[in-house]
């Protein structure tokens, strides 16, 4: 199990007073409450920045090759998808 460290966390009354109120909801300490949100969000943020990275590298692999599709086939791809078809991923084209 990893080490934990103490990290203090300065919140406003009523934040506060919002994150006792949940952890007496939930039936869980306001740490675990805190912990948990810090926790979320971290690996939202962090899918967040992956998705930026692929959209940066495939932005980069277009203006190199001009290989694209367009939006009516990527929009047909999709609609297959969306109704349980098997549908082949359309061809990239210059």
């Amino acid at each position: 199990m990893a080490s934990l460290s103490t990290t203090s966390l300065k919140l406003d009354s009523a934040m506060k007073e919002r994150v006792r109120r949940l952890a007496l909801t939930r039936r869980r300490p306001a740490h675990w409450i805190m912990r948990e949100a810090v926790e979320q969000y971290v690996e939202r943020e962090e899918q967040r920045e992956r998705m930026r990275q692929d959209a940066l590298a495939a932005w980069d692999g277009y203006r190199t090759t001009g290989l694209h599709v367009t939006a009516g086939e990527a929009d047909a791809w999709l609609a297959k998808l969306e109704a349980g078809k098997d549908a082949v991923v359309p061809k990239c084209h210059v």
